[in-house]
This record gives structure tokens, C-alpha cells and sequence, in this order.
């Protein structure tokens, strides 16, 4: 039996094969080219157990080519995997042998392989997300802007509603008019692209059933639903709700000893899109949700604000296992009490 590797890069790639002992048998470095990856795994079709794909990027072509081609793929999970470090040598040629080798010896953390007929409808909603933080960081730009040359501090707001002809004559300065002028040009064409990214991912999935559902959960409107929709994927996945909490990054990693604090884990292993969504999903719900209102005032009466308000994502992060996995809708008394 044989057991491959793959160390993928921007342009190149290096590849390692080892047997069912864990001797190393083949290692090469090739440029990344499909057809030339697939030839050189043929020989060892037969007796190819899988092959171990490590990216952090650029990933989709390989792994869906080789999947494609009738391999068993492995998407190496990076940040988990690092707790091995102690294991391995420093160059690429041993990154690949000793992927290959954690196969061999069951203990490969794996990353999920999400389904390609759902991946770009997922790339594109995050597409959005990144639109909207430019937007925001335009916007806090004319805000500096007015602040730095007339003492005036602007609100987001009031900010949108400017006008070019506004800014031209009462800015005066035509060098500050023309720098805020530009801003609100590119304002106006991200909230065009926007709009129409957010109309055509609601489009392909405003009548699926977990969409719908997860709009039951009290801070959960359009955008969070569809986010969380798409970068949960399948509940299965997850054996425990502890794990997609997990994944989720609403769960502490600390490490305690005897009750003390003994270091951390990996704060940033998880999807980051899902941690924004919940936390956003936790200020909504807190401000119009009255039974989640009294168990975030309980909370933070007791500890931090930044706490109560992470506890209480965590709870609505349960409460969306459970809603996606049961196909149940949410109901806010059993996960917040009375």
C-alpha cells in the first residue's frame, strides 16, 4: 500500500509517497499542472490509499481534478495540523512525506472538502462581505476627512447621504472637495455591487429549507442567514454541537492545569466568517430581543460586556446546530430560559 502527499505552493508543488511502513519511496518537485500531478500518481493507482492535499489558498483545481479522476483526497487541515510540528524537519520535501505519514498513521486532522456546486455561490457571498468592509473603511475615511479639516465629526449616516454637489460647495478646498468627491463615487459603486451580489445569492437559495429556518433565530436576518447557511454546510460534519461551536470560534481555547492558565490553543482555527456572523447575530438579538436582553444584562452584570456578548453567540451558535440538523425552528425560551 501506498500513501501520497502533496505540499502545494502558488506555481509549484512538491509531492511525496511513502509505503505501508512508512519508507519514503518517491519525492518530486513539478510545476502545478494537473495532468502532469495525475500522471505521476498512475503508477501507484492500485495500491494508492490517498493523497494528502496541504494548501492555504489555491487548492480547488487540485483537489477537484484529482477527485475527478477517481483519487481519495485528504484536504490536510493547516492550523490543526501544527500541534505535529514537533514531529517534522523545516523544508517542503519533508512537509510531504510527513503528510503522507500522518494518513498512514491515522492521524491526519482533516479540513472539510466543500461541495463545488455550492462553493461559488459561497466565494461570492464572501466577495460581499469583503465589498462591505471596503465600503466601511471608505466611509470612516471621509469621516477623518471632515473631523481633521473643519472639527466636525460626521456619522456614518450622514455620510451616505452626501452629495456630490453638496461636498463641491461646502467643502470648499477643491483638493479636500475633489478627495471626498472620489470617496462617495466609490461608495456609490460598492453598494452597487453590493446590492446585486446580495440579490443574486438570495436568488439560488431563498426557498431552501435551512435558509428559511435559520431566519426563525432571533438576530438572524438575510445576509446572516445565507452566510451561515453556506459556511456551515453539512451538519454532519460535526459530530457534537461542542464542535461546531468550536468551529465556530465561540468557544474559549484555553489551556488550565490545577486551574491555572497554562497558554492557549489556536484562537484563529475555525471559520472566521461564521464568528462575525454570530457575534453580529448576538448585537441584533440583544437589541430586539427582549428574553435575550435580560440573559445578556445577567451575564454581564457578572463579567465583561465583551463576554456576556460572546456567550450569548455561543448560545445562538448552539441554537443553529440544533436548527440545521433537526430542521426544527428556534425557539428562543428553551435556549434562553425565562
Amino acid at each position: 500500500m501506498f500513501y501520497g502527499a502533496i505540499d502545494l505552493h502558488s506555481d509549484t508543488n512538491t509531492i511525496g509517497i511513502i509505503n505501508d511502513r512508512g519508507e519514503r519511496i518517491y519525492k518530486r518537485i513539478m510545476p502545478n499542472d494537473l495532468a502532469g500531478i495525475k500522471k505521476l500518481f498512475d503508477p501507484f493507482r492500485a495500491e494508492l490509499k490517498g493523497i494528502v492535499v496541504e494548501s492555504t489558498y489555491n487548492w480547488y483545481w487540485l483537489v477537484d481534478g484529482l477527485q475527478e479522476a477517481g483519487y481519495r483526497v485528504h484536504l490536510a487541515n493547516t492550523t490543526s495540523s501544527q500541534q505535529y510540528s514537533g514531529l517534522k524537519h523545516t523544508d517542503d520535501d519533508s512537509d510531504a512525506w510527513w503528510l503522507a505519514d500522518l494518513l498512514r498513521l491515522g492521524l491526519l486532522k482533516e479540513g472539510h472538502i466543500y461541495p463545488v456546486q455550492q462553493r461559488a455561490v459561497r466565494d461570492l457571498l464572501r466577495k460581499r462581505g469583503r465589498l462591505v468592509e471596503q465600503r466601511t473603511r471608505n466611509i470612516i475615511s471621509i469621516e477623518n476627512l471632515t473631523s481633521r479639516n473643519w472639527g466636525v465629526r460626521l456619522k456614518g449616516d450622514q455620510v451616505k447621504e452626501l452629495t456630490v454637489a453638496e461636498v463641491e460647495q461646502s467643502y470648499g478646498d477643491e483638493n479636500l472637495a475633489l478627495a471626498v468627491t472620489s470617496t462617495l463615487r466609490i461608495i456609490e459603486a460598492l453598494d452597487a455591487q453590493i446590492k446585486l451580489i446580495g440579490k443574486r445569492v438570495k436568488q439560488q437559495i431563498k426557498l431552501s429549507e435551512p435558509y428559511q429556518l435559520l431566519k426563525t433565530v432571533s438576530g438572524i436576518g438575510e445576509i446572516l442567514s445565507m452566510t451561515i447557511m453556506l459556511e456551515a454546510g453539512e451538519m454532519s460534519c460535526f459530530p457534537t454541537v461542542g464542535d461546531f461551536s468550536s468551529y465556530c470560534r465561540c468557544v474559549d481555547s484555553l489551556r488550565l492545569s490545577n486551574g491555572k492558565k497554562k497558554g492557549s490553543g489556536n484562537t484563529k482555527n475555525g471559520n472566521r466568517y461564521l464568528s462575525w456572523a454570530f457575534i453580529e447575530a448576538a448585537n441584533f438579538a440583544i437589541r430586539f430581543n427582549p428574553i435575550i436582553r435580560r440573559f445578556y444584562q445577567r451575564k454581564s452584570a457578572r463579567s465583561k460586556v465583551v463576554v456576556a456578548r460572546k456567550a450569548v453567540a455561543h448560545k445562538l451558535a448552539r441554537a443553529c446546530f440544533y436548527v440545521l440538523r433537526d430542521q426544527a425552528p428556534f425557539e428562543v425560551e428553551r435556549c434562553f430560559g425565562h
